[in-house]
């Protein structure tokens, strides 16, 4: 046998082993054609990024991390999120970027915050305080898919007052968040963390309603390796702008990105992605109360966007008077006020284009308040896609957690669990038929002899796309506390082609 066989069979041994999920078949289990039908496995590793949860002294917070539990066996794995490394590099600094990117190098970040041990059962951490670092973690095995992490903090008093929530994102190179601001009343960080063992380079660029805000101290703005940085978007530009779409891309590496927005009357909280551009947005789970609904819509392409709306409630779908239609030019940040939208009903909206067979690319988010005077308080719900096989959402409450679920198209059924405590309790499972065109709201039923908090995963059992999210409500001095979390798909799987055994490969 010759060398160079050798070598390809050394290499194709090697590739399998690194995906772990190659599937070798001989030849007469191919079909006619000689392809071989695509398999959807489960992820082996994934990753998960926690900002830094405060800037007050009263800041108290709670990780609760989670995996669904599965039938499949595979390894024992483990699902740990340590601390960041702490920097002071931020824009303009680049001294960090230039070192780390010539040479790679392993960072240890120290002892987990939370470590989570099995599947079907979540696990909590606390802390205290306006330091907490951000948190960088890992999963690997069992406990890689669908492995989530809901980040609470509340805040009793001050400037950053409120509930803030946000599910842990994953890392990636390209974000939208419409609804940031650079109003002199409110004030927005965007956080950028780096889970990788060099620096990641990225840029910040922001559009308001007249179009691109200039600035050169968004450019090249350095993530050090395992670490984070926050950056207050007023600082970005000179203009004040209500209504910002702020654009996060990276040079080099990866990061991810979610932005903390505080105003002086409303409290806070996380606004998380915007859904990549695409032609029809759903943005599931406006609370029934709410007193105030603010959409912000972004067209990033040529053209400028024309978008039918639309509240998707309990009975069926209805259009807003005086906002039937939106605008959004190229290129400019769109926004309008929904006021009290859902009159007392639960909804989610529903974005399209307005002209059939012309769908331009955008991207949006709402701003949600409930309560009036100074007893508001606001959230943030990005356009998100749907459950797909399965979504899910941690640190739910015995009160307090509400569940909405949305068929933008035609009927669809989902299968919602309640897992096991994180103090103890038995699962509890129920399907839901939510029928197209409506929102339905669903309070979960809560695991018997809950201790602790629960996660709620939601899975596609037959029918149309669902998209859900989960309102969090945990009232403090008559102030109506609450966060919102969307749920799409958690990509605990993926699609991996079959790969044909070729014995040719051996033949001189």
């Amino acid at each position: 046998m010759k060398s160079t066989n050798l070598s390809l069979i050394a290499g194709t041994v090697a590739l399998a082993a690194v995906t772990g999920f190659a599937a070798l078949t001989a030849p007469g289990d191919a079909d006619a054609t000689g392809a071989t039908a695509a398999a959807r496995l489960p992820v082996e590793r994934s990753s998960l990024l926690c900002p830094a949860p405060g800037l007050s002294e009263l800041a108290e917070t709670t990780y609760t991390s989670f995996t669904p539990a599965s039938e499949g066996g595979g390894e024992a794995g483990t699902a740990e999120l340590k601390p960041s490394v702490p920097t002071t590099g931020g824009a303009g600094d680049d001294t960090t970027a230039k070192k780390d990117t010539k040479e790679e190098k392993k960072v240890d970040s120290g002892k987990p915050v939370v470590s989570l041990k099995e599947p079907g059962k979540p696990v909590t951490a606390d802390a205290s305080g306006g330091d907490a670092p951000a948190l960088v973690g890992t999963a690997t095995g069992r406990l890689a898919p669908g492995w989530t992490t809901q980040q609470t903090t509340t805040v009793v008093a001050g400037a950053s007052r409120g509930l803030l929530g946000l599910s842990c994102t994953g890392p990636d190179t390209d974000f939208w968040f419409p609804a940031a601001s650079t109003a002199k009343s409110r004030e927005d960080y965007v956080h950028l963390t780096n889970p990788d063992d060099t620096a990641a380079v990225a840029d910040i660029e922001l559009y308001g309603p007249d179009g691109s805000l200039k600035s050169d101290v968004g450019e090249g703005i350095t993530v050090p390796a395992r670490s984070s940085v926050p950056v207050l978007i007023s600082t970005l530009t000179n203009v004040a702008a209500d209504d910002v779409t702020v654009h996060v891309t990276t040079r080099t590496g990866r990061v991810g990105a979610v932005v903390r927005a505080a105003g002086d009357d409303m409290g806070g909280d996380w606004l998380t992605a915007s859904v990549d551009p695409t032609g029809t947005l759903v943005l599931p789970g406006i609370p029934a109360d709410a007193t105030s609904v603010r959409l912000v819509a972004f067209a990033p392409g040529e053209d400028d966007a024309d978008l039918k709306v639309k509240l998707l409630g309990k009975t069926g779908a209805i259009s807003p008077a005086g906002h039937e239609d939106l605008h959004v030019k190229s290129n400019m940040t769109a926004g309008v006020d929904l006021k009290d939208i859902t009159r007392g009903e639960a909804g989610s909206l529903l974005l399209t284009p307005a002209q059939s067979g012309k769908a331009t690319p955008v991207v949006a988010a709402l701003r949600v308040v409930r309560g009036t005077g100074d007893k508001q308080e606001v959230a943030y719900i990005p356009a998100t896609g749907p459950v797909g096989a399965q979504a899910t959402v941690a640190d739910n409450r015995a009160k307090g957690s509400t569940l909405l679920l949305t068929a933008p198209g035609a009927t669809g059924t989902v299968k919602v669990t309640a897992s096991a405590g994180s103090g103890g309790g038995e699962r509890t499972v129920k399907s839901y038929t939510v029928k197209g065109g409506t929102t339905l709201a669903v309070i979960p039923q809560v695991p018997a002899g809950l201790k602790g908090s629960y996660a709620l995963t939601v899975e596609t059992e037959s029918g149309g796309p669902v998209h859900a999210a989960r309102t969090l409500a945990l009232p403090e001095d008559g102030i109506p506390m609450f966060t919102v979390q969307t749920l799409p798909d958690d990509g605990g799987t993926v699609e991996v082609p079959a790969a044909e055994q070729d014995l040719s490969v051996l033949d001189d």
